[in-house]
């Protein structure tokens, strides 16, 4: 157990690879990551869970086919498992993303912008 707390500026300046999450801390058997992004990563789905976005700063639209969902710093929103989506930022913008330990970001087998730890 670690007796001092996560910066997430501190950790989101470690890396400057875009689309690239870096997971910061896990519980209940899920990892927590940061992630910068923008333009527009791939069309995807996870089967098996729901997929968890916070924005810190900047601007996310998640497209999917019913319709878009746009998140400023400090809003949220959970694509619930099974439902594609596109992940799409007009400037850079950093997030918060949970999913369970294991949970390809990608939706599919892993590619290069595969979360890592850091």
């Amino acid at each position: 157990m670690s007796e001092r707390a996560i910066n997430l500026a501190e950790k989101l300046s470690a890396f400057t690879e875009l689309w690239s999450p870096k997971i910061v801390a896990g519980f209940n058997g899920n990892d927590v990551m940061v992630v910068k992004v923008n333009g527009e990563f791939n069309w995807h789905s996870h089967p098996d869970t729901d997929d968890f976005f916070l924005v810190l700063s900047g601007r996310l639209t998640i497209q999917m086919r019913e319709g878009d969902v746009v998140l400023g710093p400090g809003e949220m929103y959970v694509v619930p498992k099974g439902v594609e989506h596109c992940p799409r930022a007009d400037v850079e913008t950093h997030l918060v993303i949970i999913e369970p330990a294991g949970t390809p970001n990608t939706g599919d087998p892993e590619t290069a912008v595969t979360k890592t730890k850091i």
